[in-house]
Order: C-alpha cells, then structure tokens, then sequence
C-alpha cells in the first residue's frame, strides 16, 4: 500500500512526557471501499511513526477533519469511490439505496436536503466503521487517537458507543483512549463555513469538552473553531494542556490566495478587517487560528492537522500541517502525505 509520505517532522526530544503527532494522510476515495481498506491506510501511518519510536503509552495521534465522512461510501458498489466528482458519487449511493433516500428526504428540513438525506442513510454504518477502525488502532499500538472527525445526525455516545440520533448533522470528533474505549464525550464544531451550514448544524463553544489523556488535559478544536477566541476561552476555563486542531480546505493552491475573510459567522471583535483580501489564506490561519490563539488558553502545545487525497473534485491537498510548542512552530512542506511529532 502507498502511503505518499513525503515528509516528516520532528520537534524536541523525548523527555518521558509523551508526544503529539500530527498525521497528515494522503486519502484515496478507494480507501473507504470497506472497512478494512479504511483500517488498513490509517494503520500504515501509525505503523510508520512506531517504526520511528514515535508510539508510546502518552502518545496522542491527531487525524484530520472529515476523515471519517467519506465512510459515506463505504459498502457501496465501485461507481460511488471510482467516481469522477463527488456528485457523481453521492448520485450512485440514491440509486442504490433509493426507498430509504426518498422517505428521508420527505421528512428532511435541512437546506441541502438532499446531502443530509444520503448521510443520514448511511449514519449506523458510517459510525459503526469509523469506531471499529479507531477502537482497533488504538488498542494495537496503546496511544489515544484523535479520529479527525465524522458528519454525523445527532450523535450521542451510548453506553460506549457512538449512536446517530434522528436529529441535524453535526460534524464531529471522537477521541479514543488507549484501551480502545472511546471517550465519552464528543467534540462538536461549534463555527460551520458557509459551505457546510445548509446541512451542518452548529455546536455550542460552552459545551466543548477536554479529554484526560496519558499526555494531559487534551482540547479539540474543529476546523473553523480555531479561529474564534470563544473556543480558546472555554479550553482556558476547562484547564486544557494540549489542543489539536483536525482541519479540512478544498481548494488547490488555497494557502497562497488571498484570505477571504471568515465565513459562516460574523468575525471576532479582535479581527482587522483590512486582512481580507490581504492577507492570503496561509497567513490568515498563522495569524487568527492556533498559532496566534493558542497562548490565550494558557497552553504551549498543539497541531493543526489537514487532510490531503485524491477524493473526487474535493482537491484536498493544499495546506501544509503545523506543529505549535509556545511561541515557535514548524510547518510540514508536503504536498501528500506527511507524520509530525512533537516531544511535550
């Protein structure tokens, strides 16, 4: 299997106090074919950081946004993962399962009624798949795994499980320990973009959760929740040690374009609104996101992971992934893949 590892990063030394690696993966839509396809693509970049002495007991592995969400796929016929756009594929998923397609899409109130349709659908597998496959990881290698996250309606964690609800999809993140239980809470985006309100709800910042980890007290940021001091305000008041920030942008060449602003939700108070238009979209996440937020928790530690891969017309592969340690940090340069620790 390739893996299109095109760099690694290191930062520090090992000190006994664990590490955080960030794990940039290079996604094929064929990966999500079945589970096992799943489990076996994100099971070679854990195998590789453990080939580097990368793995221990207070290891924490942080995987990108979305991640989960193209398990959407998952179990459907070729077309779905072979795929020239993502529309394409979501239209093979109706064919396929087209009576429960058309009994949600009657009942659904989302604005994008029909992407909601197709997720929720595919909701009990989708969330079955993606904790079996992180449960296994991190049993195997015994470090806690940030899954990215998931699209999810409503879900809940039930007696160790994750269960989809009936309700609004939510884009979610699930940590597991590493025993392979699945903490029980989950981390909810509280700040959609524009492209995802018509069918993403919103969480609220005042319920995002930090999780014991062997490593510390871990918060998980979203995305486009990195960018908002209400975010930071709630991982400072929950005494958080460590935040990582799973992201996803499409768009090729995006980081070197000019910063659109923020979108979804009105710009903070501290944010000059000269920079739209001004900055570009590299300097943007620098300036607004983790790196110049994070000091305001009161925490020295974090990554900002983002998902690359061939999947569809999405071109995720443009932004460059970040280790945080105070006031330095270092940038992965990989277009493809890339594994980033830093020794806490």
């Amino acid at each position: 299997m390739n893996l299109y590892l095109d760099d690694w990063v290191e930062s520090g030394s090992d000190a006994g106090r664990g590490n955080l690696l960030g794990i940039q993966p290079y996604m094929l839509a064929a990966d999500y074919a079945s589970e096992e396809t799943f489990f076996e693509k994100i099971d070679g970049y854990l195998e590789a950081a453990s080939q580097k002495g990368w793995l221990n007991p207070c290891t924490v592995a942080v995987l990108p946004e979305y991640l989960g969400t193209w398990l959407v796929v998952l179990g459907e016929k070729a077309q779905a993962y072979q795929a020239k756009t993502i529309n394409q594929a979501m239209r093979s998923i109706v064919l396929r399962n087209l009576l429960p397609f058309i009994q949600e899409l009657f009942s659904a109130r989302d604005g994008n009624k029909v992407n909601a349709s197709i997720f929720r659908i595919k909701a009990a597998q989708m969330a079955q798949a993606y904790q079996a496959v992180f449960s296994k990881l991190a049993a195997k290698y015994g470090v806690t795994i940030v899954g990215g996250s998931i699209l999810l309606p409503s879900p809940s964690i039930q007696e160790g499980v994750i269960t989809p609800g009936k309700g609004a999809l939510y884009n979610v993140s699930a940590v597991f320990r590493p025993d392979g239980h699945v903490h029980p809470a989950l981390s909810i985006k509280s700040f959609p973009t524009a492209t995802e309100l018509p069918f993403v709800a919103s969480g609220s910042t005042g319920n995002l959760p930090v999780f014991e980890t062997p490593a510390g007290k871990l918060g998980v940021l979203v995305c486009a929740d990195s960018f908002y001091p209400q975010a930071y305000e709630q991982m400072k008041s929950l005494k958080a040690d460590l935040i990582v920030v799973p992201s996803f942008s499409m768009g090729k060449g995006l980081w070197n374009q000019p910063w659109g602003g923020y979108s979804g939700a009105e710009a903070p108070a501290d944010v000059d609104p000269a920079d739209a238009g001004h900055l570009t979209e590299g300097e943007a996440w620098h300036k607004y996101a983790i790196l110049g937020r994070i000091a305001s928790a009161g925490v020295k530690y974090g990554v900002n992971v983002f998902l690359h891969g061939e999947l569809w017309d999405l071109d995720a592969e443009n932004s460059p992934s970040i280790l945080v340690n105070g006031q330095t940090w270092v940038e992965s340069i990989a277009t493809r893949a890339a594994l980033l620790n830093l020794w806490l």
